[in-house]
């Protein structure tokens, strides 16, 4: 059966859209009317046409979408189902139209006869080159259940690790852009009114009460300035790096940044030592592996220090030895691979230094948070008593006048 993407009318003319099986277009019509839909458009997907038309436009899985999905097909396989219906499964179960249409195409192809991993080739914006190389070689060695749970835990703690990150800083950006937005409406509309009072009067004003005037009066008149201001900066930012060797530059500069610099290294040595560690592992070789591992690294110079490595390998050196010349990988991560080829056990160290790398990257990211809040507030503090100040002080000195 091919898979067939529709729309059609709910008995209350609603429109409703997805995904049906059938032997044809117009067993589909059918299965539809039995279910009481008005058949609107009907057309087949997991061919090449049809998946330039249905997928094109949509994207792929989010990251979350693809960890959930592996772990229920590494569950289905391993519990001893044929793929094409653990495919099946995932396709009825799965809550996203989209997903829903990716799976059923390609189940479709599956059903021709293609191997699983070339069925997924055919969305590479859903299913990465690590992902479609593991099932390949699960596939070659007869132990897909086997590699397939691998990945599922490699997708899991992947997505677990980059949102424990985001979820980290989300909290202090908050509560940043809440605390620009309440000191910019005290510059723009209370400020003014309260300044006015004061220039009226006549009085010599304190020094933190024409700062705080100035201030108001550069904010209230730059109006819409402020933001295009930024707008353009940041159109300006990315038109100049968009060459590849400023982007070079830029990214070496984030590196040379304190605790960013920190974070970046921590976070895609992470990912390189278990994207190699998975990779070996599951039997590919280790020049593979580093080909695929390149996607994972998202710095710059970093990815073209692993470049440099995998040619170095290929010449008949070390990985770990390459990786060190560029001096911007983590000690322990050189050492651990460095050991593991000595040891001809590179693909457990590989494991442990992204164990490693993962556990001090999520105690810095805790330890880095726990130091911006405590400064976050000490900041809206002081900029909270800078304005009451100097409101009060003109206030003050008057009293004093009076008396």
């Amino acid at each position: 059966m091919a898979a067939f993407e529709y729309e059609a009318l709910d008995s209350e003319g609603r429109a409703v859209k997805g995904v049906m099986e059938g032997d044809a277009e117009r067993r589909v019509r059918g299965l539809l009317r039995e279910k009481g839909f008005i058949p609107v458009k009907i057309a087949p997907i997991g061919r090449e046409r049809g998946e330039r038309r249905a997928f094109r436009w949509q994207g792929g899985l989010k990251a979350a979408e693809l960890a959930l999905i592996t772990r229920q097909f590494a569950t289905l396989v391993r519990a001893g189902l044929p793929i094409e219906e653990s495919l099946h499964a995932l396709t009825e179960q799965s809550e996203s139209a989209r997903a829903r249409k990716i799976l059923a195409a390609v189940r479709t192809k599956v059903r021709e006869g293609q191997p699983l991993a070339q069925a997924l080739g055919d969305f590479p914006g859903s299913f990465p080159p690590l992902f479609r190389h593991l099932v390949e070689a699960g596939e070659q060695s007869g132990k897909l259940p086997v590699i397939l749970e691998r990945l599922a835990d490699y997708t899991e703690q992947r997505q677990a690790l980059t949102q424990k990150v985001w979820v980290a800083f989300l909290y202090p950006a908050l509560v940043s852009v809440v605390a620009v937005a309440i000191v910019g409406g005290l510059l723009v509309y209370v400020v003014p009114q309260i300044a006015q009072v004061f220039v009226d009067s006549g009085a010599p004003l304190p020094w933190a009460t024409r700062t705080l005037i100035a201030i108001s009066h550069i904010a209230k008149e730059g109006g819409v300035l402020w933001p295009a201001g930024g707008l353009a900066l940041l159109l300006m930012g990315r038109w100049l790096l968009r060459k590849r060797e400023r982007r070079v530059a830029w990214q070496r500069f984030l590196l040379r940044v304190p605790l960013l610099g920190r974070l970046i290294r921590s976070l895609n040595a992470a990912r390189l030592a278990s994207t190699l560690g998975i990779l070996t592992s599951s039997g590919i070789p280790l020049l593979a592996a580093l080909d695929t591992a390149l996607h994972v690294v998202t710095n710059l110079p970093m990815r073209m220090a692993v470049e440099e490595a995998k040619r170095q390998v290929r010449e008949g050196g070390s990985l770990g030895r390459s990786l060190g010349r560029a001096k911007l990988f983590p000690p322990l991560v050189i050492h651990l691979v460095s050991s593991g080829e000595a040891s001809g056990s590179l693909d457990t160290m590989l494991a442990r230094a992204a164990e490693a790398q993962t556990r001090e990257l999520e105690g810095f990211v805790t330890a880095l948070t726990s130091l911006i809040e405590p400064v976050l507030i000490l900041v809206m503090g002081g900029m909270v008593l800078f304005i009451v100040l100097a409101i009060l002080l003109p206030i003050f000195d008057m009293n004093q006048l009076i008396k």
